[in-house]
């Protein structure tokens, strides 16, 4: 019994692998970037994979009526000509049984990956609404203003003269430099003054 051709609809596969590398360009990367790129991969991948099994089965489906024509003239010509047939038939119900298997097999790679991007795009959303709050608390706020407690800046202060120190006895002077100018920025802090904005 010849097995169901049911064409795969190609654009939505090409959306869906598009839709998960955008996502996935769209993150500061991190494991789910990677995931999502992972995914778009497997999913481009299996979709190759399964257009090419779907046209092997197509082509097999006509080399297995032709052979049942060849079998019906090998009955009439010849006797001898039914051993071959009958390998044939094996060897085609052999290929359609495993080209079945890879089909249903890559089915069930896909439904598992179409998991994975339904949730990878559920903890996106949850790190959109995350960071949607964020940034309320942070307009509410105003632009310049950022709640530490002043016991915590003079602790940081120290801290960057003591990294500064050390860097200056390594030799390492950008870091030097860097840890000074963390330094200068808390002082500001401290007196009140708001840091130079970046241009």
């Amino acid at each position: 019994m010849p097995a169901t051709v049911v064409s795969l609809p190609p654009n939505n596969t090409a959306e869906t692998v598009d839709f998960l590398r955008r996502l996935a360009s769209m993150m500061a990367g991190g494991r789910n970037a990677d995931m999502l790129s992972q995914a778009a991969a497997m999913i481009d991948a299996l979709a190759r994979r399964a257009m090419a099994a779907e046209a092997l089965l197509h082509q097999q489906q006509d080399d297995s009526a032709a052979n049942a024509d060849l079998r019906q003239i090998a009955e009439i010509a010849s006797d001898n000509l039914m051993a071959e047939v009958e390998a044939l038939k094996t060897q085609l119900a052999e290929s359609a049984w495993r080209a079945e298997t890879e089909r249903t097999r890559f089915s069930e790679e896909a439904r598992r990956l179409r998991a994975l991007a339904e949730d990878a795009e559920a903890r996106l959303a949850r790190v959109n609404a995350e960071f949607a709050e964020l940034r309320a608390s942070y307009d509410a706020r105003g632009e310049n203003v950022v709640m530490v407690p002043v016991e915590t800046l003079r602790l940081a202060r120290l801290q960057f003269d003591h990294l500064a120190s050390s860097f200056a006895q390594c030799g390492d002077v950008i870091s030097q430099t860097i840890c000074e100018i963390g330094g200068c920025a808390i002082d500001s802090a401290l007196a009140g003054e708001a840091p130079p904005k970046r241009a």
